[in-house]
């Protein structure tokens, strides 16, 4: 046999084979266009949530959806984002976003939001969607959404904070009988990591028992850097002899940021604590009395001369009575004598 025989023989050999696997496994060989056209796959890998804008009544929540893409492209995919009362199961919001076609492989973040109420806790409800078809669900709980601050009190500057420095100070400048003049003096504190913007500092001094509000001052809180803390002194003029809360506050165009309470006691026979009220024995210097018993004895006796004779107008002797008795014994034994 030649060479070309040969070659002839092996290539109808290879095309033999080819239609014999063919037909055993049709599947084999396949258009790599009709490959591209196979519905691809789209799943929920992982969903993050975070607190967006948290305003009075409302906050709204950020979802962050991690979708993993495999195969070919997945045309016309919406996510749809549901929030329902964790205690009602209530609707509370809806909102679906429009993400297009998926294709290339790997994972993609898709960002959506949903706004609820502050109060109570919420289940969200994630569903991905391939022309209109379920393709993947996912479902997120979430709670404590009252303790988020809303946006416009949201300050890292408020009243210092500690167990032996004073946060409200209160010294007397000047005072008469009439009035006294007070040096109110506060402490505040950045906790944040920027310089603060000035704030507004309130002071009002409230009559213990009455409620009455006897003198208040404002003072601005300036610039103060992150981890330092401040101290702002004002002066008001009250009533003298009298117990007072000194109510502070701090407020960032109009909004409240912080509260604190302090005292001032004036009044010597009474004392008030913050929140809680206290009165104190009137001072008396028998309680103090030190010695035995006979000291209350000589000091109840009547004064005495320094002759130790006492110092009123009793009659020296046995008195009236003793001199009555005798006279009347005397009588008697005369009687008696024959």
């Amino acid at each position: 046999m030649d060479t070309r025989t040969a070659l002839l023989a092996a290539a109808a050999a290879l095309l033999l084979a080819g239609a014999v696997g063919a037909v055993a496994a049709p599947d084999a060989i396949v258009d790599p266009r009709e490959a591209d056209e196979r519905p691809g796959d789209v799943r929920i890998v992982d969903t993050v949530v975070s607190p967006g804008e948290v305003r009075g009544e409302t906050a709204e929540l950020r979802l962050g959806v991690d979708l993993r893409h495999r195969g070919s492209a997945v045309e016309n995919v919406t996510v749809r984002h549901r929030a329902i009362g964790a205690d009602s199961g209530l609707l509370v919001d809806e909102t679906t976003v429009d993400v297009g076609t998926v294709d290339g492989g790997g994972e993609r973040t898709i960002n959506g939001s949903v706004d609820v109420e502050r109060e109570g806790g919420y289940r969200i409800e994630t569903v991905v969607f391939a022309d209109g078809e379920r393709r993947a669900s996912q479902t997120t709980r979430v709670g404590g959404v009252a303790a988020l601050t809303p946006d416009y009190a949201d300050s890292r500057v408020g009243f210092t904070e500690s167990n032996v420095w004073p946060t409200v100070a209160v010294s007397v400048s000047e005072a008469d009988n009439q009035t006294a003049t007070l040096s109110v003096s506060l402490s505040v504190t950045n906790r944040g990591d920027a310089v603060s913007e000035p704030l507004d500092l309130r002071v009002l001094l409230r009559q213990s028992e009455s409620n009455v509000i006897a003198d208040e001052a404002s003072e601005t809180v300036g610039e103060v850097r992150p981890g330092r803390t401040d101290t702002v002194t004002t002066t008001v003029e009250v009533p003298a002899n009298y117990n007072y809360y000194v109510d502070a506050a701090l407020w960032s165009d109009d909004v409240l940021i912080d509260e604190t309470q302090g005292v001032a006691n004036l009044n010597p026979r009474e004392r008030i604590t913050a929140n809680e009220t206290v009165e104190e024995v009137e001072f008396a210097v028998e309680d103090f009395t030190r010695g035995s018993d006979d000291a209350a004895d000589v000091a109840d006796a009547p004064d005495r001369g320094t002759d130790g004779e006492s110092a009123g107008d009793s009659t020296p002797g046995f008195g009236p009575l003793a001199a009555l008795v005798a006279l009347v014994a005397a009588i008697l034994v005369a009687r008696r004598r024959p």
